[in-house]
């Protein structure tokens, strides 16, 4: 009928209700489906009031990766009745058929109102996208409750995965294809990195996170990996493999006589601030000494890593001798370097211990 909405569907059955999965043209996305409005309060809306923020970022995902990318389903109900027409009265399409609605029911997003918004963005930058299709579960509206009830439920189970799975995964960001390059070319990393955890327990046997790598080397060839150009990759394996020819309490580790639960105890090299910290220090050994920056490396060997070294590590690295992974910690830590091994200390690295001692005042 002209006045009804008509999808090819699939239906389901959850909690003895029927609902079902529909494909719909992202031009019509902006249209159909609506979200509560932000001057509702919280207990009158059915979802969390849309973070302006998160749009841009998704658009610009499908922009960018229009012939490239992926969306996972919206989940919506609609206020109206449902009429579903299998495909046959039993059998395997039985429940394979049309799903039809009123024109005017009312379409509320229980879950992707931020995904309904970045894709009426992205299709004004790529029309292309227009004709293309997202996959949407249905269900028939039970009032405001139940709709709340169904947000909950949706995002209570829901956990991120770890920024190091990410980056072990993400093919996109040339970031993370550095780090995972480092992972497989560094034996000591290969043996030592956490690939899926958000951290390290105490009794863990790896060292550090795929996660703290990849934030080091941000700090030494740059958010786009670009600083020492297609050298980039082929220096950063270099550096952590003449890093760890200077590091001899991970050459003991790597030889078993120290455990990794060992170093996290007794030194700070053996936490993600000072992984980071070197990653400071070896982009700027490569490119301040090009030629002879192995040898200014090897200068760290002089370095008293012990966390009981607190005239060297408070304050900088550590608060009462608790690890601080802030990122003045991590310029404070990384000064250190730079002094021992002859590098003169950036301007950060001064604003950031200039910002230290006026708190220590």
């Amino acid at each position: 009928m002209a006045n009804e909405l008509t999808f090819e569907a699939i239906r389901g059955i959850q909690s003895r209700t029927a609902y079902y999965t529909v494909m719909v043209p992202l031009k019509m996305v902006p249209r159909l489906f609506i979200f509560d409005g932000e001057e509702l309060p919280a207990d009158l809306r059915a979802q969390r009031v849309l973070s302006r923020s998160r749009v841009p970022q998704i658009a610009q995902y499908l922009s960018d990766n229009w012939d490239n990318y992926i969306l996972s389903s919206l989940c919506a109900s609609v206020d109206g009745d449902l009429t579903f027409k299998p495909a046959a009265k039993d059998g395997a399409l039985r429940n394979v058929g049309t799903l039809s609605f009123a024109m005017h029911a009312r379409i509320v997003l229980n879950d992707g109102q931020h995904r309904r918004a970045a894709i009426e963005d992205a299709i004004k930058t790529k029309p292309a996208l227009e004709n293309e299709t997202i996959s949407v579960v249905i269900f028939a509206d039970r009032g405001l409750e139940r709709s709340q009830q169904m947000f909950a439920d949706l995002n209570m189970n829901a956990v991120r995965p770890s920024n190091s799975l990410n980056i072990l995964y993400d093919k996109r960001d040339p970031l993370a294809g550095l780090s995972v390059e480092v992972f497989r070319r560094v034996p000591f990393l290969t043996r030592f990195l956490e690939l899926e955890k958000k951290s390290i327990s105490n009794r863990a046997p790896k060292l550090y996170t795929l996660s703290s790598l990849k934030q080091a080397h941000t700090w030494m060839v740059g958010p786009e990996c670009d600083r020492f150009g297609e050298n980039s990759f082929g220096l950063a394996i270099q550096f952590w493999s003449e890093l760890y020819d200077v590091m001899d309490d991970w050459k003991r580790l790597d030889g078993g006589s120290l455990t990794a639960a060992d170093l996290r105890q007794n030194t700070v090299h053996a936490h993600g601030v000072l992984l980071q910290a070197f990653g400071v220090l070896g982009g700027s050994l490569l490119e301040t000494f090009p030629d002879t920056w192995r040898e200014n490396l090897k200068l760290l060997s002089s370095l008293d890593w012990s966390r009981r070294n607190a005239d060297l590590w408070e304050g900088r690295v550590m608060n009462d001798t608790r690890m601080n992974g802030q990122r003045r910690s991590v310029l404070l830590g990384a000064a250190v370097l730079f002094e021992t091994v002859g590098l003169p200390l950036e301007p950060r690295m001064e604003a950031a211990i200039e910002a230290q001692s006026m708190i220590a005042a």
